[in-house]
């Protein structure tokens, strides 16, 4: 292996070390805890490398938010090995992960929220960013009901990421694994719901496939 390539993956690796610890001092103190000087202590590094990488503060919660959004395509991406229908289903049981339901992973998402209800310039990333997980839903639920139009589908993906955000929320006050499923089940009924207007055997040929 070159010197160059070695080089340019310890690079990678301290880069992603320092967000790591800039997205874990805010998950754990908010915005307030988050300076250089304190993700280069927290990341083990030296404050010029902060500095090197990252211009400011601001350019750091950037980071922070693109990780995110990065994050969030992928609980979306598609898998052409299994059905559409398994596709969809697939991505609504992700958010329900064990790794996101963590009060790291969830406070992290609660002060990005706060931030972008804060602050123009965050917001518009976060907006940037929501619409491209509502594509990437709606994508899934298009391919699954062909029938819907991509405007009724976006609006199952919406009323979808309703729910699942509530979920989210409601896991910061202890995980209900009970209330979990019965939040990932709604999610299926919107998702697979008959079209309005279906003739009787389309209907039930949609209402089944809500059954397991």
């Amino acid at each position: 292996m070159g010197t160059s390539a070695v080089n340019s993956g310890e690079q990678t690796d301290r880069q992603s070390r320092i967000l790591d610890a800039a997205m874990d001092l805010l998950s754990r103190h908010g915005i307030s805890g988050v300076s250089m000087r304190a993700v280069a202590r927290e990341a083990g590094v030296a404050l010029g490398l902060v500095n090197y990488y990252y211009d400011d503060k601001t350019t750091l919660i950037r980071a922070a938010l693109s990780r995110v959004d990065e994050h969030d395509l992928l609980l979306v991406a598609p898998d052409p090995s299994v059905s559409p229908d398994e596709q969809l289903r697939k991505a609504l049981h992700r958010v329900a992960a064990a790794d996101l339901l963590t009060t790291r992973y969830l406070s992290l998402r609660l002060h990005l929220w706060a931030l972008a209800q804060a602050d123009e310039d965050y917001a518009q990333i976060n907006a940037a960013a929501f619409d491209r997980y509502i594509d990437g839903l709606a994508a899934l639920v298009s391919s699954a009901k062909p029938e819907l139009s991509w405007n009724e589908c976006r609006e199952r993906a919406s009323d979808i990421v309703v729910i699942q955000n509530g979920m989210w929320l409601t896991a910061l006050l202890g995980v209900d694994k009970a209330s979990i499923q019965r939040s990932i089940t709604r999610t299926e009924e919107i998702a697979f719901a008959p079209v309005q207007g279906a003739l009787p055997d389309e209907a039930g040929r949609d209402t089944g496939l809500n059954q397991q």
